[in-house]
C-alpha cells in the first residue's frame, strides 16, 4: 500500500516544482503529469506528483489527515 498526499503548486520550473504542504515547502518532480499548471493541487507519492485533483479533493483528505493525527 502507499500514500499520497494532496499539495498545492507554488511555481514551475520545467520537471520541477515547488509545492506546499500544510505549510511545509518541498521541490518535486512533475514529469508523471506535465499538464499540472501553479495553483493546482496533485497528489503527492515520494517526490513525484502521481496525480492532478480538485481543491475539493484535498481540502477532505487534508482534514482526514489532520484527523486521524490528532486521534493518536
Amino acid at each position: 500500500m502507499c500514500l499520497a498526499i494532496p499539495a498545492l503548486v507554488k511555481s514551475i520550473d520545467g520537471y520541477h516544482a515547488e509545492v506546499d504542504i500544510e505549510g511545509v515547502t518541498r521541490s518535486i518532480s512533475i514529469q508523471l503529469t506535465p499538464e499540472v499548471r501553479v495553483g493546482d493541487y496533485v497528489l503527492l507519492h515520494t517526490g513525484y506528483a502521481i496525480n492532478v485533483i480538485d481543491e475539493y479533493e484535498a481540502q477532505e483528505t487534508l482534514k482526514l489527515l489532520r484527523e486521524l493525527s490528532e486521534a493518536r
